[in-house]
């Protein structure tokens, strides 16, 4: 035997759903790709061995392999796919649940004191803040030098190319 309630509850969730999908929502109901021309895209600006340092101190993500200047080089080209979307007349927004109105709560600490707790996580603490490795150490000499083959390599290769 069904329980009246139960699907009582699920009928209406869905046709909440449906009736707030259908009149609210400004994402199309399907997919509309368009064909992207490349020729439109800015050229992948050259990838040389003092920006690869430069990224290097400010991110701590080492990049001094063929791998890691493939990887920079591929999420260069497909950043540069947002220059082809037009943008005219698009307000910003405030928040992505546009169609709902955002109760704002009271700004109340509910708890509190646990300095000794949070601290306790860090592998090293300083006058109670969490010390972090420093973000302007330079390459080492052979990492250089290994970075520089591997840029010399990718250029020469589109050259023949």
């Amino acid at each position: 035997m069904f329980n009246i309630s139960i699907i009582s509850r699920i009928l209406r969730s869905r046709v909440s759903y449906f009736v707030q999908s259908a009149s609210l929502s400004k994402v199309p109901g399907k997919p509309t790709w368009e064909p992207i021309d490349h020729n439109k895209l800015p050229q992948v600006p050259e990838i040389d061995l003092q920006l690869i340092e430069q990224l290097e101190r400010i991110s701590l993500v080492e990049l001094n392999n063929e791998e890691g200047v493939r990887r920079l080089q591929a999420a260069v080209k497909s950043a540069s796919l947002l220059h082809l979307i037009n943008t005219d007349g698009v307000e910003p927004l405030d928040s992505v649940l546009e169609d709902r109105e955002l109760w704002l709560r009271e700004d109340k600490v509910t708890e509190g004191n646990c300095l000794k707790e949070i601290l306790s996580n860090a592998s090293r603490v300083e006058e109670d803040y969490f010390v972090a490795p420093p973000g302007n150490i330079p390459l080492k000499k052979r990492d250089k030098d290994h970075l520089s083959k591997v840029l010399n390599k990718q250029s020469q290769s589109k050259g023949l190319g």
